[in-house]
């Protein structure tokens, strides 16, 4: 499945950038999500509990962050599995522009599921994935417009 997309973020590139590199807030932010862990240089493990259609799981993965342009983009690549009802792999690639006092985030990603999910049907897979986007952008916009930062500018 591929999916691409944009959000404008009333927020600074650099704001942006420091939230999207940081566990606590993805945590906060992506549905579902029971942890973040770094575990080397640029990757993470990950615990989240997702239901897709008829399924519901713990998924536990490996998270990389690699091609990192600070602050205007970066790639990720995923694996994790979901037990009995399969597992997904994929990358996504995030590129931030600045928009004035706001911040233009793109993002352009691939996946694939295996087992039971695979099972499913695409259309139940694809509405998972963009509900999970969806919410995603709008606890991030959500959580930054609601929360101080450190960041200053040079």
């Amino acid at each position: 499945m591929n999916m691409s997309g944009e959000q404008l973020i009333p927020k600074d590139i650099d704001v942006v950038w420091e939230h999207l590199n940081n566990p606590e807030t993805l945590q906060a932010c992506i549905m579902g999500c029971e942890s973040i862990e770094e575990t080397g240089a640029n990757q993470y493990a990950i615990t989240l509990f997702a239901a897709v259609g008829p399924f519901k799981a713990r998924f536990k993965g490996q998270l990389e962050v690699s091609d990192i342009q600070p602050p205007n983009s970066y790639r990720l690549s995923f694996t994790g599995t979901g037990g009995a009802i399969g597992m997904g792999k994929g990358t996504a690639l995030v590129a931030l522009k600045a928009q004035g006092d706001a911040t233009l985030l793109e993002y352009e990603s691939a996946t694939q599921v295996e087992g039971k999910l695979a099972q499913i049907g695409s259309r139940l897979i694809d509405a998972a994935a963009r509900k999970i986007a969806s919410d995603f952008f709008e606890k991030f916009q959500n959580y930054l417009c609601n929360t101080e930062t450190n960041t200053t500018k040079a």
